[in-house]
C-alpha cells in the first residue's frame, strides 16, 4: 500500500512533469510546481530540496520505466535476435507514452551540467549493456556471426537516440516509420536477415 508521504512525493513529480514540459527547464520554476501540485512549499522542499534534485528524480523515474519495460518485454521473447528486437519495440514505446518527459531528459535537459551527464549516460549505458548481453545470447545461438558486440551496442544505442531525439523535437519520422526500418538497418548490421 502506498503511503501519503509516497503519494505527495509522486503528486509533485507529476506535478513536475507537468510544468517542465510547458515551460522547459529553464524558465520553470519551483514556485509554479507547488502551485501545480496543490502542495505548500514545505512539503515540496521536504522531497526535494532544489529544482535540479527535483529535475533528476524525474529522469531517475523515466529511466525505472524504461528499464521496467525493456525486461517485460524480453522476458517474454526466446532466443538473442528476438530480445533485442523487443528491446527496440519496448523502448519506442516507452518513449512514445512518455514523451513529454522524454522531451524533457533528451532536449531540454541538454547542459544542466556533470551530474546530469552522469545520470544520462548511465541510462544509455543500462541500454547498451542489455542490447549486448541479447547479441551475445545470439551469438552463443548461432543465429549470427562472431562480433564486437559492445561497439554493435554502442552504435545501435546512437542510432535510436538520434532518431527518437529527431522524433520527440519535430515529431518525425512516426514510430511506425521508425520501426521498421529500423529493425532491419540494426539488422542486417549484424548479417541476420532471416525473417523472425
Amino acid at each position: 500500500m502506498i503511503t501519503k508521504a509516497e503519494h505527495t512525493r509522486q503528486r509533485i513529480l507529476d506535478a513536475a512533469l507537468s510544468v517542465f514540459s510547458r515551460k522547459g527547464y529553464y524558465d520553470a520554476r519551483m514556485d509554479d510546481i507547488v502551485a501545480e501540485a496543490d502542495s505548500s512549499k514545505g512539503s515540496v522542499y521536504f522531497h526535494f530540496s532544489s529544482k535540479e534534485t527535483l529535475f533528476l528524480a524525474l529522469i531517475d523515474e523515466f529511466a525505472r520505466r524504461l528499464e521496467e519495460s525493456l525486461t517485460k518485454a524480453i522476458a517474454a521473447e526466446q532466443g538473442g535476435v528476438r530480445r533485442v528486437e523487443a528491446a527496440l519495440n519496448a523502448g519506442l514505446s516507452v518513449f512514445g507514452k512518455y514523451r513529454q518527459l522524454a522531451k524533457i531528459f533528451l532536449v531540454q535537459a541538454v547542459g544542466l551540467g556533470q551530474t546530469f551527464e552522469v545520470k544520462r549516460l548511465k541510462i544509455l549505458d543500462n541500454f547498451a549493456v542489455l542490447i549486448k548481453e541479447h547479441l551475445d545470447e545470439a551469438i552463443a545461438d548461432k543465429d549470427i556471426q562472431p562480433i564486437d558486440t559492445t561497439i554493435v551496442a554502442y552504435a545501435w544505442v546512437g542510432a535510436i537516440n538520434e532518431l527518437v531525439m529527431r522524433w520527440i523535437q519535430t515529431g518525425q519520422p512516426e514510430p511506425e516509420r521508425i520501426l521498421p526500418t529500423l529493425r532491419t538497418m540494426l539488422l542486417q548490421s549484424i548479417g541476420f536477415e532471416r525473417d523472425l
